[in-house]
């Protein structure tokens, strides 16, 4: 009976743990279908005016809307769109007629429109409130001959473009052929269930290959 102990023991350790890891995924999907809705939601519903001070944990997402003025003042960033040929994000400094600049992402544009003037026009920009985690440690500097960015960093294209540190992304045309990008779900997969049957599955071999080694050393004792 003893050379059964360590096999039965494992055997209902590992399942126990592969099941936990699954039901783990379960929950995290739907939490993160909570906070997809979540999103889709304060994305979709109608703009308020800009916050004083904008906070990313309580205002992220938030659909706002701003008067005031495009500067002329911009970043290029690196982009591609479906269907479209290679291009780049354009993202501007507004001002506000309070005196505050902010960015304003307008939306992306084709390589052969990239020479195309950018007009300084009064605007109303309707768009959603993002702080995008778009860098990370191998992420290059901005190309110092085009001054041409590989991601979107808020802070220092702030400090470039002398504004404050809040993105507006717009999610209507705001004028000069630039396509608007809204902030959408779409990258954001969830794709929890797939992991979790993944961990059940392997909870299930598990328990099959403890079933066939206790056959085994059944069979050895007879």
């Amino acid at each position: 009976m003893r050379r059964y102990v360590f096999p039965v023991v494992m055997g209902f350790a590992g399942v126990a743990l592969l099941l936990s890891l699954g039901f783990w995924q379960l929950r995290r999907m739907e939490e993160k279908r909570i906070y997809l809705d979540e999103m889709e939601a304060r994305i979709a519903q109608a703009p308020i005016p800009l916050p004083d001070v904008p906070e990313e944990g309580r205002d992220k997402f938030q659909a706002v809307v701003v008067e005031g003025r495009f500067t002329g003042d911009y970043v290029e960033v690196l982009a591609g769109q479906t269907g479209a040929s290679p291009g780049v994000l354009i993202i501007e400094a507004f001002a506000l007629p309070d005196g505050r600049r902010i960015l304003v992402q307008r939306g992306f544009i084709e390589d052969d429109r990239r020479a195309v003037p950018r007009t300084v026009i009064e605007a109303k920009v309707e768009g959603n409130l993002h702080w995008p985690m778009d860098t990370d440690s191998s992420t290059p500097p901005p190309d110092s001959p085009t001054g041409m960015w590989f991601a979107r960093d808020v802070p220092a294209m702030a400090a470039k473009l002398h504004t404050e540190a809040t993105l507006i992304v717009a999610r209507k045309q705001v004028g000069d052929g630039i396509t608007p990008v809204p902030v959408d779900t779409s990258a954001i997969p969830n794709n929890h269930w797939a992991y979790a049957i993944q961990w059940f599955l392997l909870a299930a071999t598990w328990a099959g290959m403890t079933v066939y080694l206790l056959w085994r050393i059944r069979r050895r004792t007879a």
